[in-house]
């Protein structure tokens, strides 16, 4: 149980969130459909895909685990679990920025391609670069007063939501390469990243059973720092995977793609 919490989210966080969600569910497939008169059918597993993670992001968001996450850990970190981990990976294989860029005219998909090459998106799509932003975040999240005045101001609550969604999408982009990305790093500096963020996940998990956060019972904060160590490890195997067949079919023998 949660002390320092508003009571329940304000509902102008839970509105937006939801009209948010409603458009995401709406407007990717109206522009898929469209741009399938000019390009090669939008394939359906992709829609299923973004479907899965905008349910999966909704769910955190909306609904009664957004609720119980506000007064509960172990719910709040289930939701974590599907905002900052399961979503960006469904989200990331639905290929959202390939299809906007199938959608724009070509002068605004030459602006965006510039924007992808600049050297601000090389420095902040470093997979060095997003991993801090991700599980840094985490680590200020958690180990400083952050929890407790997120629970005592829904803006706030909304920021840190927004961060975790952004953060965790960064990074999935940044290691698996699955979108449109003009920066490309070798196999062996994502993968060393990879270990090393999968290993700070662990490691915050750890501190977190052993020091909870301000306001959490023992019992609730415990359960939520295994429901962090535990459910992460699924959604880190299905990471690792995806990670490890790119590079096999990137370097199988007799393949001209080589690793990048």
């Amino acid at each position: 149980m949660i002390h320092h919490y508003l009571g329940s989210i304000e509902p102008w966080f839970q509105l937006t969130a939801a009209l948010l969600l409603a458009w995401s569910l709406i407007f990717y497939p109206m522009l898929s459909i469209w741009t399938n008169e000019h390009y090669r059918k939008w394939p359906m597993h992709r829609y299923l895909f973004w479907f899965a993670g905008v349910i999966a992001a909704g769910a955190s968001l909306v609904g009664p685990l957004a609720n119980a996450a506000h007064t509960s850990f172990s719910f709040h970190m289930t939701g974590h679990l599907l905002l900052g981990m399961l979503a960006p990976l469904l989200l990331l294989h639905g290929k959202p920025l390939t299809l906007v860029m199938r959608g724009l005219p070509t002068q605004s998909a030459r602006r965006l391609s510039r924007l992808l090459n600049s050297q601000f998106i090389a420095v902040a799509s470093h997979p060095a670069s997003t991993a801090l932003l991700n599980f840094g975040g985490l680590f200020i999240l958690y180990r400083t007063d952050l929890f407790v005045l997120m629970h005592q101001s829904t803006g706030v609550y909304a920021l840190v939501h927004i961060h975790i969604l952004l953060a965790g999408y960064m990074f999935t982009w940044s290691i698996l390469y699955t979108d449109l990305t003009a920066h490309r790093h070798s196999f062996r500096l994502r993968a060393a990243v990879l270990v090393v963020a999968l290993a700070s996940h662990k490691v915050l998990a750890k501190l977190l059973y052993a020091m909870l956060p301000a306001g959490i019972t023992t019992s609730d904060g415990q359960m939520g720092a295994l429901i962090m160590y535990y459910g992460g490890d699924v959604i880190d195997l299905a990471l690792i995977i995806l990670f490890c067949y790119s590079w096999y079919k990137a370097t199988a023998p007799g393949r001209i793609t080589r690793a990048v």
